[in-house]
């Protein structure tokens, strides 16, 4: 058994879509970055990657044109292809953000995910918190997500 741990924080920037955990959010602004911006998935990455003592999310997908404005989702599936012989048990998540409400999201979040990682929904909890007016997330700078990973490695 391992357990990894991801971090991620993304500035705001108009005139993008904002997504997370896949799921694109109504919003008058999105999330700065080279890909989509999409923190959940990018710390669900770190989280999965750090289980295994591997390189980062940037270091596996560089700020190269290949990856510019890529969907999340598609780093996540290539993500999973490289990690062939791991069992997720489960992943924990929380997103800071005082500028939307995720919880009305959160199971299409789930389904997502579930899907991009085959594994079952029940095995992913995703928690919204605003940050009370604190820090990145809580002063409406940006968005930011942890995740928290248990895998059983195979290999």
């Amino acid at each position: 058994m391992r357990i990894g741990f991801g971090y991620d924080v993304h500035p705001f920037e108009k005139n993008k879509k904002l997504y997370i955990g896949g799921v694109e959010i109504p919003a008058e602004k999105g999330l700065k970055g080279h890909s989509d911006g999409d923190v959940l998935i990018h710390s669900i990455i770190d989280a999965l990657l750090g289980a295994l003592g591997m390189e980062n999310i940037g270091q596996l997908f560089p700020e190269t044109e290949e990856y510019k404005n890529i969907d999340s989702k598609i780093l996540l599936k290539k993500t999973m292809e490289k990690l062939k012989n791991i069992k997720i048990i489960n992943i924990d998540s929380t997103v800071i953000t005082s500028y939307v409400k995720i919880n009305q999201y959160k199971n299409e979040m789930k389904k997502i995910l579930s899907n991009l990682m085959n594994i079952d929904e029940s095995q992913i909890n995703i928690k919204g918190k605003s940050g009370n007016g604190l820090g990145i997330g809580g002063k409406n700078e940006g968005i930011e997500a942890y995740a928290v990973v248990l895998i059983e490695n195979g290999s």
